[in-house]
């Protein structure tokens, strides 16, 4: 059975489907951990508005970005929210509620998370828009030298995933069938739930015990039937992730907003 982490019919996305997806992960981490030492809206702006314009060059098109990408824009105005009404309060106060205050700060602050939530968590979603697993796991054994044991365990629990979604799926076309899934919906998912719970460790009982018996727990060295490597276009789209890092550090510290979150 194959499975691809993504949007299978997405179309090409020229540089990005080209490099190892083990350098898709180096640089959503080189992009957005510089972005987690400050609080400003200026960094995060500008690492938002080069993110948007490289994945549109790189043909992400906007129903693909809003399909793949619902949950972080859902989370981003809900954590400017929070911001906004129990941030820390300064300047002058336009709103007062309990332990609900709005103000000029918690104002600033709210825009400044939810442009970072967005800068933050786009590129991990967009650059892992279509990996195969497969490719994944020959990348963190083979380039990054992680322990095969982990490496194969990680691969096997990706593998299972849809398998989950397929028995969620066939579960509730079960209960249908018996005439017991129309109605009760919380109660219909609680048990749904218990019962996928059940399965998933039965099944994985019984995949760590194959494995086992196939040797993949063994401590002696592996072989790899696909060699795993790094080429021009990865360094160049680790080059883009630090460019990016730094201009947007660079434009806080120009516009005097860089705040460090230790501040």
């Amino acid at each position: 059975m194959t499975a691809t982490i993504g949007i299978q019919d997405a179309p090409p996305l020229r540089l990005i489907d080209r490099v190892n997806p083990v350098t898709k992960l180096a640089a959503a981490m080189l992009v957005t951990t510089p972005l987690l030492f400050t609080v400003d809206w200026v960094s995060a702006a500008t690492a938002l508005v080069i993110e948007v314009l490289l994945f549109t060059l790189a043909g992400v098109r906007l129903g693909m970005l809003v399909r793949r990408a619902w949950p972080i824009l859902l989370a981003a105005p809900i954590a400017g929210i929070s911001m906004l009404l129990y941030g820390r309060p300064s300047g002058e106060e336009y709103w007062s509620f309990w332990l609900a205050r709005i103000t000029d700060g918690s104002i600033e602050l709210a825009i400044a998370v939810t442009i970072r939530v967005l800068a933050i968590g786009l590129p991990a979603v967009l650059l892992f828009l279509r990996v195969d697993p497969t490719e994944l796991a020959d990348g963190l054994a083979q380039v990054w030298r992680l322990p095969s044991r982990f490496v194969l365990g990680a691969l096997a629990g990706a593998r299972l995933v849809g398998l989950f979604i397929e028995d969620w799926h066939a579960m509730a076309l079960s209960r249908r069938a018996r005439g017991i899934g129309d109605t009760g919906a919380l109660r219909r998912f609680a048990t749904m739930a218990f019962a996928l719970l059940v399965l998933a460790i039965r099944r994985g009982s019984k995949l760590a015990t194959a494995m086992e018996a196939r040797g993949f727990g063994s401590d002696r060295t592996r072989t790899w039937a696909r060699e795993s490597t790094v080429g021009g276009s990865d360094w160049a789209l680790i080059a883009i992730a630090l460019a990016v890092a730094a201009a947007a550090l660079g434009a806080a510290v120009w516009a005097g907003t860089f705040h460090p979150v230790w501040a």
